[in-house]
């Protein structure tokens, strides 16, 4: 299982680097299960929304098959929905890769590139307009932590793509596997405050 984490500028640290704990360490506990990688439009340094930097490690067009891609949220999506190649480039990974995943408002990057239409979908509370605007047949799921239509999975906000990801692990190794990450990461998801 080969899973993509896709970076760009002011991408939302934790839409990409939660997502990233949880299958990196599926990943590195089982490597003949799943193996995850970043790619950016090019590979390098990409700068996140509140100054962390990334590395990706492949590009766009060098990434190679994938199982699944992430396509993370963050401002750094505003750009991407007006982006026609990036648009495009979507378009393709529909067309091979098994499974798309968004966190937050990396479901608008799909809705833009006709991902969700008449599905349901989910992304950041602050965005939910914005995605019914979109695409008015999308089946917009305001409460949901994340939103599994087979094909296409969609989270809310920042830390729904921990929880998505841990769906993500359940569903392709199980939920004994997924209880094993969730234990390791140490991830309670009942809130402190």
């Amino acid at each position: 299982m080969r899973i993509g984490i896709l970076l760009f500028e002011d991408v939302e640290e934790l839409d990409a680097v939660g997502p990233w704990e949880v299958l990196a360490s599926w990943a590195a506990d089982h490597p003949d299960e799943a193996q995850v990688v970043t790619l950016a439009r090019e590979p390098g340094p990409v700068r996140a929304a509140k100054g962390l930097r990334l590395f990706a490690e492949h590009g766009m067009a060098d990434v190679g098959p994938l199982d699944v891609l992430l396509h993370p949220g963050g401002r750094g999506t505003r750009p991407l929905l007006k982006d026609e190649d990036h648009l495009a480039w979507i378009r393709e990974r529909r067309a091979t890769v098994p499974l798309m995943t968004s966190v937050c408002t990396g479901s608008l990057v799909y809705a833009a590139a006709g991902l969700l239409a008449g599905r349901p979908a989910t992304t950041h509370w602050s965005a939910l307009d914005h995605l019914a605007q979109l695409d008015p047949t999308i089946d917009v799921r305001p409460d949901d932590r994340f939103a599994d239509d087979g094909d296409v999975i969609t989270s809310a906000g920042v830390s729904a793509g921990i929880d998505m990801a841990l769906h993500l692990v359940a569903r392709l190794a199980g939920v004994e596997r997924a209880k094993e990450v969730r234990h390791y990461i140490q991830y309670d998801p009942a809130p402190p405050i």
